[in-house]
């Protein structure tokens, strides 16, 4: 049994690791840290989750967190995973990061990341960058399997890097520039309240954010050059819409002359064919953001419009599962060399 703790239990991270650990019939929850109501049970600020998890709610500092515990999932905002970590990997446990502290192999990359999200580049814990996974299974399986650092993708980058992928790696694209124009639910920013995402405000509207700056443009850029052994350029319009949770990001590509639908869908089934989490589609089905809610897929729609010689790939996935907790749990079931979909194989909730 693979013995779980996690930090940031109260927020939407630690609740989805919380839901989804329910399910994984190899897996326990034996602590849950946070710095809100100390001592009270988790149910106190996870009420549906009460009848379930009775565990009392841990101070960081807690001696008791190092201990009965494998693996430690860090569901914390950018800045304190590495801080922490380092004490973990001390006693033999297991670290995985939701924040971007570990997505990065060295200091100047992350210092590029820090920079869009308004922190200092400067890293507490740089001899830890070099050893760290980058957690999407698909493309890291191998590394994976003996690493003992994790930094969980972003969301975005995991909508779009899973999107383009086979495409890059196939030698499908001309042009070297990608568009990525991504929608997200409400739940991308988190369960702090703000102004901005008041009901009133976030009701009935949309608007687009950090034109030319989100931090996930570094992962996707990074990832999908390495697949594609050439340098990309990334255009990245993000957008919140009114909806709670799903991302939907609609990826485009100048393809290569004489690149047809046929050969385009033969590279994506060929690169994803034993992939139990991707699901591809073309234009004809009908494919929406409710169909992975709550999952661990990413359901691929591929259109190639030959007439402007375009690849149009639109990504749908749950951004608190395949774009967090479920990501997160799919990296542990590798490092620990348990059935990849142990507590993920589920259905989307309907309707």
């Amino acid at each position: 049994m693979i013995k779980v703790k996690i930090i940031g239990a109260g927020g939407y991270g630690g609740c989805g690791l919380l839901e989804l650990l329910l399910r994984h019939p190899q897996a326990q929850v034996t602590g849950v840290i946070d710095i809100a109501d100390v001592g009270k049970p988790i149910g106190t600020l996870l009420p549906h989750l009460k009848d379930y998890y009775t565990l009392p709610i841990c101070a960081p500092d807690d001696p008791s967190n190092f201990t009965d515990v494998d693996v430690v999932f860090c569901a914390t905002p950018d800045g304190v995973g590495m801080t922490l970590a380092q004490k973990f990997l001390d006693k033999g446990i297991k670290f995985i990061d939701f924040s971007g502290d570990f997505r990065f192999n060295n200091p100047a990359d992350y210092a590029g990341y820090a920079s869009r999200i308004g922190r200092d580049g400067s890293h507490a814990s740089r001899h830890l960058l070099d050893s760290a996974v980058y957690g999407l299974a698909e493309l890291h399986r191998q590394e994976l399997k003996t690493t003992s650092l994790v930094g969980n993708p972003g969301c975005f980058a995991t909508s779009c890097i899973l999107g383009m992928a086979p495409a890059l790696k196939h030698r499908l694209i001309d042009s070297p520039t990608i568009i990525c124009d991504c929608k997200t639910g409400v739940s991308g920013a988190g369960k702090k309240p703000s102004p901005g995402f008041h009901y009133p405000a976030r009701y009935d509207s949309m608007n687009a954010y950090k034109l030319t700056g989100h931090q996930h443009v570094f992962e996707i850029k990074r990832e999908l050059s390495i697949v594609g052994e050439t340098d990309v350029n990334i255009v990245f319009t993000p957008q919140v819409v009114p909806m709670c949770r799903g991302i939907l990001s609609t990826l485009y590509a100048t393809v290569k002359q004489g690149i047809t639908a046929e050969t385009v869908m033969d590279a994506y089934s060929n690169f994803y064919q034993d992939e139990p989490f991707i699901r591809l589609f073309s234009s004809n089905d009908t494919v929406m953001t409710s169909s992975i809610r709550g999952t661990n897929f990413c359901y691929l729609t591929i259109k190639v419009d030959e007439s402007c010689s375009s690849l149009l790939v639109v990504s749908h996935i749950d951004n608190l599962m395949k774009g967090q907790a479920g990501s997160a749990i799919q990296a542990m079931n590798v490092m620990f060399d348990v059935p990849e979909t142990q507590g993920l194989n589920l259905p989307a909730q309907y309707p």
